[in-house]
């Protein structure tokens, strides 16, 4: 597995993370604790560095379960996770109060059981607490060694301007992928100006760039992905044109539309780091055999004029949900 640096800090990681969230929480279902710890650990002795979860996913139970998994590896390995989302009424609200901080990250080095956290993302930006406020608390949280890095999810430009004058922002963690680009507009020009990296969330398209969700796809009932509009009859029907682009373009590469997908995504900048998220070994070694594979000058011309001509039907997110993002 190669390795890539996020930021001018220097924190090398594996060219993949793995994102553990959908391993109990988000997908409708909670998968065994022993199998995701197994998992976990085949990821490691495949080269995997970086883990990514959040004090939300559960909540709580998805770092205890990444904590239980990486203890024996912690010198060898990145834990990143999240403060500042809350659930109230079924609803997420935003809370980055400095006292609000304090007791998360208190809460997730003892399920994370850890001395540190090595990346600690702001999970949403709360628009009640200014930036830098939160930017000062995280910035005595790593002078007093709880934290190594401080990162930013899903945050707007001028507020990552605003926070890395405070402490520079290590990784901004953003959807990103072949169908979600609105980052390149102003985002990765943003992030490549500052020397900041970029941890694309979702690579995968939510499970759809694997090419193995159909038209007629259906999802558990507790499933988010009922509640976004691209996974809606509709949409997944007229989104497959890019799924018939991938696989055009995967036989073409003797590989899966998956690993097109990611090897696209690794080929944008150096340091772009995706965290594709699985539950299934085979997936894992799927996923993994993205790093692989080369694409070439003339092969992202080609993906790029192709996209220009598909239109991506429905939002990525609920309306409500899309006005807690920066972007």
């Amino acid at each position: 597995m190669e390795t890539r640096i996020l930021g001018r800090s220097g924190l090398k990681v594996s060219a993949l993370g793995l994102g553990c969230m959908g391993m109990n929480h988000g997908y409708g279902t909670v998968h065994d604790k022993k199998e995701m710890i197994s998992l976990i650990h085949k990821a490691i002795d495949s080269g995997i560095t970086l883990f990514d979860t959040a004090e939300f996913y559960g909540p709580y139970i998805n770092e205890e379960l990444v904590g239980e998994a990486l203890k024996p590896f912690r010198e060898k390995v990145v834990i990143a996770t999240k403060f500042g989302i809350k659930a109230v009424d079924g609803k997420q609200e935003q809370d980055s109060r400095p006292e609000t901080i304090r007791k998360s990250v208190e809460g997730s080095l003892k399920r994370l059981q850890t001395d540190y956290i090595d990346l600690y993302y702001q999970h949403r930006v709360d628009t009640k607490v200014p930036i830098e406020e939160v930017a000062g608390t995280v910035k005595d949280l790593i002078d007093e060694g709880k934290v190594k890095h401080f990162g930013m999810s899903e945050a707007g430009v001028k507020t990552i301007r605003k926070a890395n004058a405070v402490q520079p922002v290590t990784a901004v963690q953003s959807e990103y992928s072949l169908w979600w680009r609105k980052p390149e507009v102003e985002l990765i020009p943003t992030l490549e100006e500052l020397g900041i990296g970029l941890v694309p969330f979702s690579p995968l398209g939510r499970g759809f760039l694997t090419g193995k969700i159909g038209a007629d796809a259906t999802f558990a009932e507790n499933d988010f992905r009922n509640s976004v509009p691209r996974f809606s009859s509709e949409n997944l029907k007229a989104n497959q044109v890019l799924i018939e682009l991938l696989h055009s373009i995967a036989a073409q590469k003797k590989a899966t539309p998956a690993q097109i997908a990611l090897a696209w995504l690794l080929a944008q900048k150096s340091w772009i780091v995706p965290i594709p998220g699985t539950t299934k070994s085979e997936r894992l070694e799927e996923n993994i055999g993205a790093v692989k594979i080369s694409l070439t000058g003339e092969d992202l011309g080609n993906i790029r004029s192709s996209l220009e001509k598909i239109k991506i039907a429905g939002n990525r997110y609920p309306e409500e949900m899309e006005k807690t993002t920066g972007l």
